[in-house]
């Protein structure tokens, strides 16, 4: 199972005609495309669940919500899926993102409430080590360059020192591992075992950031 060809080539030419009338005269490609990107997230979901515990799946509408957005394209010019890790006592999430040009993977916490954030930020005001460790991981290092993306404030959230050596963790809105692909990574028959290979590089981080978000800073458990 792969991503096929056409698939690339319809999304391409989407972008090149994104609107109704060109939609509605090639909705057949658009279906084939789509159940090509189905079968690739299912065969990704099922690999997942061979190393970890996915408990739902959402392949996003190709439809654009265009009521409060300046762009009113009104078709999305990717294929995007998400992975939702079995909560409660598993924290974190996958994502392929597959669009001509702007293939990546992601995982992490993109949004999370303002529970779970300040409990991220106490933790790493308290002692960061161990997350740094995890960010310079042989593995983790291949993948997503050591790093950690998403917003971020320009200074300390309220409560925090500014001054504090860990400042680069504590003012992050997100945590997010991101590695890109190239359009012939991406359309290569052994796609699927890399973005299987980036996901399983992603557990020392999940395993962390999951015995943070079910502990209390003490260390004692906060799951029933």
């Amino acid at each position: 199972m792969q991503i096929e060809k056409q698939t690339f080539q319809f999304l391409k030419d989407l972008k090149e005609n994104n609107n109704r009338e060109w939609f509605t005269e090639h909705k057949l490609r658009f279906t084939e495309a789509q159940n090509n990107a189905k079968a690739v997230y299912k065969t990704i979901q099922d690999n997942l669940n061979k190393h970890d515990e996915i408990d739902k799946f959402k392949l996003f509408r190709i439809y654009r919500d265009v009521r409060f957005s300046k762009d009113k394209t009104p078709y999305k010019t990717h294929f995007g899926g998400s992975f939702h890790r079995k909560k409660p006592a598993l924290r974190g999430g996958y994502y392929l993102h597959i669009s001509p040009g702007d293939s990546f993977v992601a995982g992490g916490f993109w949004e999370p409430n303002k529970e779970d954030l300040l409990r991220i930020r106490k933790e790493f005001e308290v002692d960061a080590s161990e997350i740094r460790e995890i960010l310079k991981e042989k593995n983790y290092v291949q993948h997503f360059g050591g790093k950690l993306e998403g917003d971020e404030l320009k200074t300390a959230p309220k409560g925090f020192d500014k001054q504090h050596p860990d400042i680069d963790l504590i003012r992050k809105k997100g945590y997010i591992a991101i590695q890109r692909f190239t359009d012939k990574e991406v359309l290569a028959p052994d796609f699927l075992t890399k973005v299987d290979d980036s996901f399983k590089a992603l557990r020392p981080f999940f395993n962390y950031m999951s015995d943070v978000l079910t502990t209390n800073l003490n260390g004692e458990s906060i799951l029933d």
